[in-house]
């Protein structure tokens, strides 16, 4: 085997397991810590809301939500998705919910994995599209990921290439052009790549799923997309 190819090898082991360790450490940092979601609601910015990944509470993504209030957004979490198992139409619903609720409007969507698919439909499917300004989604699924044909859970086995609504969210394009899709050059959990077509693809030079979301590029694509330029 060449030297090449085993120190390939070796730096994608690496990287999966850094990936799980942030995976870990998010989850236990989930449980522990009680900042209530009303604390991050101010701001002079546009408004974000930020959507989970599949099994992922709002808390997992606290790292994000408090950095996007620290540069002036406010910030609102959609606590009904709970910890995101529902399918996505069901997902997108409750996110336009809550949008009409608190009467949102000119909304930058910052979304995680499914929480991307969740942000695709409800930006081409509910009668609260129209809020949104666009979405930056990191590491998302646009098209599926083949592992998931093997997975029997039904909530990872809807992330198949194959599922039904994957493939009508592959056939709305339109909004394709109002994302920002941001992902590493290595994602154990989707060997396709979260490339979008017609959207803005930012690739970073790292491995991970979960270990991504604290890039400083996203913070940047997110300040890019949703901050007026300096001057």
């Amino acid at each position: 085997m060449a030297a090449g190819h085993v120190s390939g090898l070796l730096r994608r082991a690496g990287w999966w397991a850094a990936d799980y360790a942030y995976a870990g450490l998010g989850q236990l940092r989930a449980t522990t810590r009680r900042r209530s979601a009303r604390d991050f609601q101010d701001g002079r910015l546009a408004p974000i809301v930020v959507i989970p990944g599949v099994y992922e509470s709002w808390r997992f993504l606290t790292p994000l939500v408090v950095a996007l209030h620290d540069r002036g957004h406010p910030v609102h979490v959609v606590e009904p998705l709970r910890h995101n198992r529902r399918p996505f139409g069901e997902g997108a619903e409750i996110v336009a919910r809550l949008l009409e609720e608190r009467d949102l409007h000119d909304v930058v969507l910052v979304a995680h994995s499914k929480g991307g698919l969740i942000g695709k439909r409800m930006m081409s499917a509910t009668a609260a599209a129209s809020r949104v300004r666009g979405m930056v989604a990191i590491a998302t699924p646009f098209g599926g990921s083949r592992y998931a044909r093997f997975l029997a859970v039904p909530t990872l086995h809807a992330f198949s290439p194959r599922n039904a609504a994957i493939l009508a969210l592959a056939r709305e394009t339109e909004v394709n052009r109002r994302i920002v899709s941001v992902y590493a050059r290595f994602d154990p959990h989707i060997p396709e790549g979260s490339e979008l077509p017609g959207a803005r693809n930012v690739v970073i030079e790292t491995g991970g799923h979960f270990r991504v979301l604290a890039h400083p590029r996203v913070i940047a694509e997110v300040a890019a997309f949703s901050e007026p330029s300096p001057g």
